[in-house]
């Protein structure tokens, strides 16, 4: 198999002039290694990343939903993995995890409302207007604009993480192993 043009970036190798960054969030974590081959893309990333995963508009858990569902549809086993860890340390159960991966129409709920929204983002690349009112009427609009962020927000994350072929984190894999069909990209057998 070919190596990667863009592998995590070693601390030796980080550049200088973001060396705050790798200190932070970008780091701790194979995604933003890799985006450090670009340190003015990884800077700019930054006060995005802020709002789009930390103070948007959604909360931790329906902001856990977005992200497992986008990180489903777009095969990003990354995301995938390092989202079930996330999801998992909020509390949700393996069952609510399934279900998220699993086919919208069984999905009730605000988490259904949510799956049916990331999935008509990246087939429709829009939600349609009922579709929008009834998700507004449930969580709000500002969450519903933060929701199509993050969608992009992930979908960007996720043509980087498989172009190069990005690692999952140790940590990630470790406790992947206690539970590989939850942190599997492929749902279990029926």
């Amino acid at each position: 198999m070919k190596q990667s043009p863009c592998p995590p970036m070693s601390d030796a190798d980080w550049p200088e002039a973001f060396a705050e960054l790798r200190e932070g969030f970008a780091g701790a974590m194979n995604v933003y290694r890799t985006m450090a081959h670009h340190p003015a893309l990884l800077n700019a990333w930054a006060p995005l990343r802020q709002h789009v995963v930390k103070d948007n508009a959604l909360g931790p858990e329906l902001t856990e939903v977005v992200i497992l569902r986008a990180g489903f549809r777009l095969g990003s086993a990354y995301e995938w993995a390092h989202h079930v860890s996330r999801a998992l340390a909020l509390g949700f159960s393996d069952a609510r995890i399934n279900a998220i991966r699993g086919v919208p129409e069984s999905i009730n709920g605000v988490d259904g409302l949510i799956v049916n929204a990331v999935d008509a983002l990246l087939d429709k690349r829009m939600l349609a207007s009922d579709q929008e009112e009834t998700l507004a009427e449930a969580i709000g609009r500002e969450a519903v604009i933060d929701l199509m962020a993050m969608v992009g927000f992930y979908s960007v994350l996720g043509y980087l993480l498989k172009t190069y072929d990005t690692p999952i984190d140790e940590g990630i894999q470790k406790e992947a192993r206690s539970n590989p069909a939850l942190f599997s990209l492929t749902p279990p057998s029926a």
